[in-house]
């Protein structure tokens, strides 16, 4: 039996946020107890925040907005956990928007991008099911034509939550397989259509052309179309999701994030500095592999679980 069964969300996201919050969490407990708040206690929490991922710029921010009330006073570790999360969740507020549908799209459309690896397919599968489940019609296209294990993956995912998928033969062109869907979309009168697509390294420029190709494509059918474009990524990647979020983002509109494997790394706060730097949407978070264990996001409660409260 998986250990987050029986639990609700906040306690598998407590439990999926594990490593990031004994690293952060510890390291503080560890760091102040009745400690005057002076000049090197916050530099030693700025270089704390700073390994748990939380970035450079971040961690000053953070830093500086405890100081203010606090310099030189004495502080133990629980005032210090409950003034991080404060400001943590200040930063994390404005970018905790799930996602909606667009009731005057007909349909609404998704295009789901992230490199190799970054659990993009699970991900559009748990967010298929969501959406399905509230009542929606939802189609799916597999355009990630390069590996037929994601093909058969989104199949799967379609099943589980009456959605078609529509597919095509392994290596086909992309962009005409997302057309041929949007097409299928509209005839069927689908709610939303998410598009699935290759996962690429953010240096491979002919890869990154493909994704700017399917966007000209679909736009034939819809000028207006993709209605969002959401990049996933993988926390475990830390501070190296700065990097992909600007290079998706010099190629196509990105509209918001979904960030996985929470339950896989102790770099949880990154999601703090990607807040705090690029102001993207958190539409989603996920802590393990279940439908339940991918959420939408929530600024209070996140922030709490990061720091182990």
């Amino acid at each position: 039996m998986n250990e987050t069964e029986g639990k609700g969300w906040l306690g598998r996201l407590k439990s999926g946020l594990g490593k990031s919050s004994s690293k952060l969490g510890g390291g503080i407990t560890g760091l102040f107890n009745k400690r005057k708040l002076d000049s090197d206690a916050l530099e030693e929490l700025e270089e704390l925040l700073i390994t748990a991922d939380l970035g450079a710029a971040t961690a000053t921010k953070i830093a500086a907005g405890i100081a203010r009330t606090r310099f030189d006073k004495d502080m133990d570790s629980d005032e210090i956990l409950n003034a991080l999360a404060a400001e943590m969740e200040e930063i994390l507020k404005p970018v905790a928007v799930p996602f909606a549908i667009k009731t005057d799209k007909n349909p609404h459309v998704v295009l789901v991008c992230g490199v190799n690896g970054s659990g993009k397919t699970t991900s559009i599968g748990k967010l298929a099911k969501q959406l399905a489940d509230q009542g929606n019609k939802v189609m799916l296209a597999a355009g990630d034509t390069f590996r037929a294990a994601a093909v058969e993956q989104l199949q799967v995912w379609g099943e589980r939550c009456g959605a078609d998928v529509i597919t095509a033969n392994t290596g086909a062109d992309a962009a005409g397989l997302a057309y041929e869907a949007l097409e299928a979309a509209r005839a069927a009168e689908a709610d939303v259509l998410l598009i699935d697509t290759a996962g690429r390294l953010q240096n491979k420029s002919d890869l990154m052309a493909e994704l700017e190709k399917i966007i000209r494509v679909i736009r034939k059918i819809d000028e207006t179309a993709p209605h969002d474009c959401v990049l996933v990524l993988d926390a475990g990647v830390g501070q190296n999701a700065h990097s992909q979020v600007q290079a998706f983002a010099d190629s196509v509109q990105i509209s918001g994030l979904i960030m996985t494997k929470l339950d896989g790394t102790a770099r949880g706060g990154v999601i703090v500095s990607l807040a705090e730097k690029f102001g993207l949407p958190v539409h989603a978070i996920g802590v393990g592999e279940g439908i339940e264990d991918m959420q939408p996001f929530d600024a209070g409660d996140f922030a709490r679980a990061l720091v182990g409260l």
